[in-house]
């Protein structure tokens, strides 16, 4: 059975909403054969990382880049994951107050580093979730379990 791993930082309402169209979307129940884990950002290891089949991950953008929880989780899986992990999917989602640019290109940044494949498009959202950016997110989960299933 396939494995997906969503690494998540969800410290306010929105992101919160955002995480919660994600799982649902990686949950559906016509979506067989993929084992879904949700890791906290700060607790997630590259021993996850390594037992998993494809990732999703999610952040606020602080301060003009991903949370310092996501980048916590790439720094402490970055090297020890490297070689073991490239060719496998992943998809995101950013949820930003007025811009989430910077946090798109550092996810992008470390990823490509990592050799890891984008298999569908990030989901960026500024202000307020609309049904739109709460459907793209399920979609985006869905989307990147459906991808293990192959």
């Amino acid at each position: 059975m396939a494995t997906l791993l969503i690494v998540h930082h969800t410290p306010s309402p929105n992101c919160q909403a955002m995480f919660e169209a994600v799982v649902s979307g990686a949950t559906a129940p016509e979506i067989k054969g993929v084992r879904v884990v949700r890791r906290a950002a700060l607790s997630a290891t590259a021993s996850d990382v390594l037992a998993a089949d494809g990732y999703l991950l999610g952040t606020p953008a602080n301060l003009g880049y991903m949370s310092g929880a996501l980048k916590h989780f790439f720094d402490q899986m970055y090297y020890p994951c490297l070689d073991a992990t490239r060719g496998r999917p992943f998809g995101f989602y950013v949820h930003g107050g007025n811009d989430a640019t910077g946090a798109r290109r550092g996810i992008e940044s470390i990823t490509t580093g990592l050799g890891w494949r984008r298999a569908a498009e990030p989901v960026i959202v500024t202000g307020e979730p609309s049904k739109a950016d709460i459907e793209a997110c399920w979609e985006l989960g869905a989307t990147i379990t459906a991808g293990l299933t192959d």
